[in-house]
Formats: C-alpha cells, sequence, structure tokens
C-alpha cells in the first residue's frame, strides 16, 4: 500500500482516536450516598415516589450526570446544583427510560439571571433570562442558579426554571419543534393537541386561565409552561384543566399523581 494512505490512515484513526477519549461518556458513577437527604428534602416529586421508583429515579439521574457536564460561571457548582440540575432533566422524561438527551452536552449556571447578551442584569433592567437553550448556543443550557433552586422550593407557584428549559429540549430533538415532544407525535394525537393549544393560549391572553401569562406568548412556551403547572402542581391542574391534563399525562407517558408507578406502561422512546 502506498505509504501516503497509511500516513493518511493513520492519522484518521489518531483523530478518530482523541475525539472519542474527549467525548467518550464518563463511568456511570454509584448515587452518592451523603445525596439522599438533599434529593429527598428538595425534590417533592421524588419524596412522591414508592421505594422502586426511587431507585430507579436516582439510576436515572447518575446516567445523565455522566454524560453531562455541569460548569458555572462566576460561580462555584455544588452537588444540590448537581442533584437539582439531573433531577430537573429526569422528571420529564421518567416515563420513557430509554430517552437521553442527545441535543446537549453541557449545562451553565449563572450566579443570576442575565441579559440576551449573557451579561449580568442591571436594576430594572426588563430583559432578564432565567434559562435558555437553543438561540445559537449550539448544544448548552445556560440556567440562573438562584432560580433553579427556588423552583424546588417553591412548588406551589407552578413555575420550575429547570423543568421548564428540559421540556424545551425534548420538544426541540432532532431539530423539530412543534409543542409536542417526538415520542408521542403521531396524527391522533396532534390534531386534538394543538387544538387544545389554541383553545388555551386564547384563555390564557383573555384573562381567563390560571396558566401564566408566558404560555400564551408561543405554542412551544405553552407546552413548557403546562409541564411545569403539570409537575408541581398536578392536582390543582387536574381539578381546573382536566382534559389538557389528561393530554399531558399522555404526551409525558406518566400521570404525577400515581405514587405507586408515575410512569405509563407504554412502549419507551
Amino acid at each position: 500500500m502506498d505509504p501516503k494512505i497509511l500516513v493518511g490512515i493513520g492519522i484518521v484513526a489518531v483523530a478518530v482516536l482523541v475525539w472519542w477519549l474527549i467525548n467518550k461518556p464518563a463511568p456511570v458513577r454509584d448515587f452518592p450516598k451523603s445525596w439522599h437527604k438533599p434529593l429527598k428534602k428538595n425534590v417533592e416529586f421524588y419524596r412522591d415516589l414508592k421505594r422502586t421508583e426511587k431507585k430507579r429515579f436516582r439510576q436515572r439521574m447518575m446516567e445523565f450526570l455522566s454524560r453531562i457536564r455541569i460548569e458555572g460561571v462566576e460561580t462555584e457548582v455544588t452537588d444540590l446544583d448537581r442533584i437539582l440540575v439531573a433531577a430537573s432533566a429526569v422528571i420529564p422524561v421518567f416515563g420513557f427510560p430509554k430517552f437521553t438527551y442527545s441535543n446537549l452536552n453541557s449545562v451553565l449556571l449563572y450566579p443570576k439571571g442575565f441579559r440576551p447578551d449573557f451579561t449580568d442584569t442591571q436594576k430594572g433592567d426588563d430583559r432578564t433570562i432565567l434559562g435558555l437553550v437553543g438561540s445559537g448556543i449550539g448544544n448548552q443550557m445556560i440556567l440562573s442558579r438562584p432560580n433553579l433552586r427556588y423552583g424546588f422550593r417553591n412548588p406551589d407557584d407552578k413555575k420550575n426554571t429547570g423543568i421548564h428549559e428540559f421540556v424545551h429540549l425534548i420538544d426541540a430533538k432532532k431539530d423539530l419543534t412543534d409543542a409536542a415532544p417526538r415520542a408521542v407525535r403521531n396524527q391522533d394525537f396532534a390534531t386534538p393537541w394543538l387544538e387544545k393549544i389554541h383553545a388555551e393560549m386564547e384563555a390564557i391572553n383573555a384573562d381567563e386561565s390560571d396558566i401564566r401569562k408566558y404560555a400564551g406568548t408561543k405554542k412551544e412556551e405553552f407546552l413548557a409552561v403546562a409541564a411545569e403547572y403539570f409537575f408541581e402542581r398536578p392536582h390543582l391542574m387536574e381539578k381546573k384543566h382536566p382534559e389538557l391534563y389528561q393530554m399531558l399525562v399522555a404526551c409525558f407517558q406518566q400521570d404525577p399523581q400515581d405514587e405507586k408507578s408515575p410512569a405509563l406502561q407504554t412502549p419507551s422512546a
């Protein structure tokens, strides 16, 4: 074989090896014993699971953390931050055992909210961003650490920045965003789902709904905001929005009110 070809093959092989060494997932570690109490204290969704489901939830968290880097921007990443980011990722896909965030490489935590140019917010600045995915930032997610923590400390307000942004990632899987996770996209589901979205958005914009107003801006935001409500206040959502609630049960393949096993027994994605 021509020596030049051999050299070329060698260069390609080395490049592939280097890429693999840089990008290979870290080994999945055991769930640290010191994380049990803060997880139980801070994540109500986890507290409501039965014992075997808790174990599965913890395993999913560690699988996520083996693939995704969590980095601080002018702030130190603590174990609690890792716990809350991983929980935010697992909660909306707990009904899909094989789901992975292939469109995410890292999560950046900012010490507070940030502006569209990623500089610190100023007093009175109405452009504050609490979380962001996509929008030209590649396979990254950016979160305000105080708001990540606030979302889990205050479930009654139906707001959770972490869950909100991870639902956007689910929705955007494979570069297709139409406000319905790809795992359940089919004509039988999509048509009534889109009709329901439009009806709910009209009610929101007419001040006739308790779903927060940001959900009325775009259908993609509707899904993310509705998911916050669904996972944080499931009993209230089922009472006030029973049809929407059942659609979200189908959408996420889980019922947060089922304490024994929220994940439905359906084919995984």
